[in-house]
């Protein structure tokens, strides 16, 4: 009976709103299931769970204390800012707090005393977690809002950072870009950056404090003034290239550049009533949960998506480990109205009847073995279920199944294995004389030329004999008298006939001398 009831309060938010429900008990004609719809979490104020900070350091005023005044009051300084009184300090946590009583709160640089040197403040907000506008971002400033300013936006925790939209009294003078409102943007630039110059121009009154970034102008070049075509505004999230993410963000960053100024120059003789001063920071959005999630807990300081449609991860990003018989995919908003939840499916459930690890989404049946197998795996995979590498790539042992990079190739070098394929661990079959995983490499006695060859000499064990002198381990260089591979042998006692050659050569060239000298001495006699 439980069980019944808590079916039916999970079911009962069906009927409440759009896309707020990840999947329902149905009956079939096969009998009950669940049926899976797309889902995510309902919009709440992202400042609950930020984390700021505000650089350069030594920003913040209070120490040392200073005084300041204001542009209503320019002569007046009276006030005064000392990070060591609670009462009188300017932390940036006052950014987020709740204001008791009208009673605002804020933070607040230092003045910009060290004029003409810029007085710039980063103030930064960063979530751990990809999250999705739905309303506008709205800044609060006290005496006075910036005359030059940007919203910059990240993807990936801060690591990289791009423009989100420009603030300046004279757009063109401040960033040589045209003035333009978001209001007069089309379809086809919905998501451009431009520059604005509705929140920078000081009117002198002291309601004008807010500057936004406009969400809802955006939504509404879709659904309307009213936001009531939430349909039409789905289906571009879906259709129009970089839309959706455009509304996404990790982490968001104001630039500083140029405090107000109070309609004039700035007035170098009262430098005190100069400063950057933030009372709220309201930032209204949902946990990007890939449409697999419509709830988002915080826990061990950050936000997390709880996960529907078997998929697992902060955003829900991937399949759970034993979900993986096709790739994962974030849900989609169509077909409208419940979407698509692409939902992770595990082999023999009604989604896919075999396990391929992620590197197929297609499966045969074969009729005379009676066997489901994979069809085209990818990623260098092969088998039934994709779970063995291909000829010519082994398995990566830090990665799992289901990872892309679970093959790696095994890059045998071509000359000096016996073909492309490695064994389990990656080396290589290696021909006679190579060695090392990739057979790149001879062993001791063998030099390389285009492949291992034996050393016929070296400077250890094939030593060259009688004087010889070994060249490139490839020869030995023989002296006269010797041959041999290893000038072992006295040409002499390898050739007989050369022997005797030498000997004949020898004895005539002995007669020759006698005969010349006997015939020299018989003309000296008879002269």
């Amino acid at each position: 009976m439980l069980y019944l009831v808590a079916l039916l309060l999970h079911c009962l938010p069906l009927a409440m709103g759009q896309y707020d429900i990840c999947k329902s008990w149905v009956t079939t004609d096969d009998g009950p299931s669940w049926e899976f719809y797309a889902c995510q979490p309902k919009a709440m104020r992202m400042k609950d769970y930020v984390t700021v900070r505000v650089d350069p350091a030594g920003i913040t005023c209070g120490d040392p204390p200073e005084r300041f005044c204001t542009h209503e009051n320019p002569y007046l300084c009276s006030d005064e800012c000392d990070a060591s009184n609670p009462d009188l300090a300017h932390p940036p946590k006052l950014m987020f707090d709740s204001e008791d009583e009208g009673l605002a709160t804020y933070w607040q640089s230092v003045t910009w005393r060290r004029y003409p040197e810029p007085l710039l403040a980063n103030i930064t907000l960063s979530w751990n977690k990809s999250i999705e506008l739905t309303d506008d971002i709205v800044i609060t400033f006290e005496y006075g809002r910036p005359t030059i300013m940007m919203l910059e936006k990240s993807l990936d925790n801060g690591r990289t950072w791009h423009p989100y939209q420009y603030y300046a009294d004279d757009c063109m003078e401040a960033f040589s870009m045209p003035a333009r409102r978001v209001r007069d943007l089309s379809t086809t630039s919905a998501n451009r950056v431009l520059c604005t110059e509705e929140y920078s121009r000081w009117a002198g009154s002291k309601k004008e404090k807010t500057v936004r970034f406009e969400v809802r102008d955006r939504f509404a070049i879709f659904a309307g003034p009213d936001l009531k075509n939430m349909d039409n505004l789905y289906t571009r999230l879906e259709s129009a290239k970089g839309l959706k993410d455009f509304f996404t963000v990790t982490d968001l960053r104001m630039r500083l550049l140029r405090p107000a100024l109070g309609g004039t120059y700035v007035q170098r003789e009262n430098l005190y009533k100069y400063f950057y001063a933030v009372s709220n920071i309201e930032v209204t959005g949902r946990c990007k949960c890939n449409l697999h999630a419509n709830l988002c807990t915080f826990k061990e300081g950050s936000l997390q998506c709880e996960c529907e449609h078997n998929t697992t991860g902060q955003d829900c990003g991937k399949c759970k480990k034993n979900f993986r018989s096709r790739s994962w995919r974030a849900g989609s908003y169509l077909p409208l109205p419940n979407g698509s939840p692409n939902a992770c499916a595990a082999a023999g459930s009604a989604f896919g009847n075999c396990e391929c690890y992620g590197h197929s989404n297609r499966c045969s049946y074969i009729d005379f073995l009676n066997v489901v197998t994979c069809v085209s795996c990818k990623h260098n995979t092969r088998g039934q279920h994709c779970q063995h590498c291909r000829l010519g790539f082994y398995r990566n042992s830090s990665a799992e199944l289901d990872d892309e990079n679970v093959c790696i190739e095994c890059n045998c070098n071509q000359i000096g294995s016996m073909h492309d394929r490695c064994n389990e661990t990656g080396y290589c079959e290696c021909k006679e004389g190579a060695t090392g995983p990739k057979c790149d490499d001879c062993l001791p006695n063998y030099y390389w030329r285009q492949g291992c060859f034996p050393n016929v000499c070296d400077d250890e064990l094939l030593l060259c004999q009688n004087g010889g002198t070994c060249y490139q381990n490839q020869r030995c260089i023989c002296p006269v008298g010797f041959k041999g591979v290893l000038c072992q042998q006295s040409r002499c006692e390898a050739d007989k006939k050369d022997c005797d050659g030498a000997s004949s050569a020898r004895g005539s060239l002995g007669t020759i001398l006698l005969g010349v000298l006997a015939l020299l001495l018989r003309g000296w006699v008879d002269l």
